[in-house]
């Protein structure tokens, strides 16, 4: 029986295609390093006689893919999970078979699908993974018995954790050698329009200027929660080799009090506090585990010769007005043409302003929904570790995204994430307008903290409009429409006679 995917066909390494019953499941580690262990264990990897029918990842993203193609290739009896678990992938697949869906009632979207509209999405229990309820896991059970799910632990460890690689050799040799499959036939698949498509959220962008974006708030849930919401309204559909997103150019996000997030209000948008911590944790570990390309503890502190975390704290300490407190991460020479993943994270500035140490991260390339919260703790553990090093407190960051983008089959998480953004009335940072009526003229101050930085005056709302507008002397959208309504009435009492009193 050939396995034979619905989704990411090009994305998979295929052994015995034409008679596997095992698929292996790598997470974030590279599938060809994990059929290096596995033929290290012995495991017969001939594409005419091997178990194996097919290698593949599985990120935070692709579950609702791989349960399709699981669903149309019923021979897959057991599913082997052999990697690194970086996103928590592992237990959501897991949680999935044993566990199943909940409704998730507070949703504000809706799926567009063949059998009509499906209004709510569905969590993982136990996880906090959101994921269309068109496959359920009784639709498993109802044609076939849904596949084992067996974890073999993490080959790229070291010794000291997980048993070490001995043990992961183990596990592989006992799982494949206890392994009996059924006998399947071809008329075992399920007809291919049976299987539920992949839903999609009815959206389209509204227009603006797709580079001139950018979200400033105090603390990183809100700038995560707006950054999602200017993704998902203004962001302009593109397609690239793995597919179409929702894209925006050179977002630019400050958040001016950067720290951790309330573990509560992290779970009441679905993100996994322990995940995020861990990232923390790890961010700055220089070391380079086998089965990766690269990461951003390795770039920043070993691959170029020097910790960089080291050389950025030593300028500063030396000299706190420095401006070349700048480090890359992109390696020209390698990443412009290796075949491999290369960073996203590509640069940092450090600059003493005021009396805080302030960080300017630039990020190539930002997966919004699953990435820009992780990289945004990454970044505050390695602006904290340089801060504590020369003395300073750490101070507002400030992140720029040249291409973020939105996975358009991952709108129903993002929407309802959106769905939980308040609006907050916020100051705005320029000042604020004292309006009244001076003789036969509209005055408007121009303030600060009390003090009048600059008068305008004119006998109508527009002329004054045109005069502040000119001045860049507002840059709050909510600001500008209530200093309108304010110029709009001073003018009808001018006319009239009558006496303004500001709201």
């Amino acid at each position: 029986m050939e396995f034979k995917a619905l989704y990411f066909s090009d994305h998979l390494t295929y052994v015995n295609r034409l008679n596997g019953t095992i698929g292996v499941v790598t997470l974030w580690s590279k599938p060809e390093y994990v059929m290096a262990r596995f033929k290290e264990a012995g495991v017969d990897l001939d594409p005419a006689t091997s178990p194996i029918a097919v290698f593949g990842n599985l990120y935070g993203n692709g579950l609702r893919e791989m349960l399709r193609n699981l669903l149309y290739n019923p021979q897959i009896q057991l599913l082997l999970i052999c990697g690194h678990d970086r996103s928590g992938s592992y237990q959501e697949l897991k949680n999935f078979f044993e566990l199943g869906l909940e409704i998730v009632m507070d949703a504000n979207i809706s799926y567009l699908a063949e059998a009509g509209l499906a209004t709510n999405p569905y969590r993982i229990k136990d996880t906090h993974r959101l994921i269309d309820g068109l496959v359920q896991p009784l639709l498993f059970s109802k044609f076939f018995t849904p596949p084992e799910i067996k974890w073999l632990g993490d080959p790229g460890l070291s010794s000291s954790k997980d048993r070490g690689a001995a043990s992961i050799l183990s596990n592989i040799r006992t799982a494949i050698a206890n392994f009996q499959p059924r006998s399947m036939q071809e008329s075992d698949r399920l007809l291919k329009n049976s299987i539920p498509l992949l839903p999609q959220v009815e959206t389209s962008y509204f227009p603006s200027n797709p580079r001139g974006h950018q979200v400033v708030q105090e603390h990183p849930i809100d700038a995560y929660l707006d950054l999602l919401f200017i993704i998902t309204r203004f962001g302009r559909r593109v397609t690239l080799k793995k597919g179409e997103r929702l894209e925006l150019q050179n977002v630019k996000v400050v958040v001016e009090e950067p720290h951790e997030v309330d573990s509560k209000k992290l779970m009441a948008v679905n993100i996994d506090p322990v995940k995020l911590g861990k990232y923390y944790m790890e961010f700055l570990d220089g070391g380079i585990r086998p089965d990766e390309t690269y990461n951003y503890g390795h770039r920043l502190r070993t691959y170029f010769g020097l910790d960089a975390v080291e050389a950025l704290a030593a300028r500063l300490k030396a000299d706190p007005e420095d401006r070349k407190a700048y480090f890359a991460l992109w390696d020209s020479r390698q990443d412009l043409t290796a075949k491999e993943s290369r960073p996203c994270f590509v640069s940092a500035f450090f600059r003493k302003f005021g009396d805080k140490l302030t960080l300017t991260a630039t990020f190539r390339t930002h997966n919004a929904l699953d990435a820009w919260l992780l990289n945004f703790y990454g970044i505050m553990a390695l602006q904290e570790e340089v801060a504590k090093r020369v003395g300073l407190p750490p101070g507002p960051i400030t992140v720029f995204s040249h291409s973020i983008s939105i996975d358009p089959k991952e709108l129903d998480r993002a929407l309802t994430l959106v769905g939980k953004r308040k609006w907050r009335m916020q100051l705005d940072p320029m000042g604020y307008f004292r309006v009244s009526l001076d003789g036969k003229e509209i005055l408007v101050e121009h303030r600060f903290e009390d003090v009048t930085l600059k008068e305008y005056r004119g006998k109508n709302a527009v002329g004054i409009q045109h005069q502040i507008a000119r001045d860049l002397a507002l840059s709050d959208i909510n600001h500008a429409i209530y200093l309108g309504r304010q110029l709009a009435q001073a003018e009808i009492a001018l006319k009239e006679g009558r006496t303004f009193v500001q709201d």
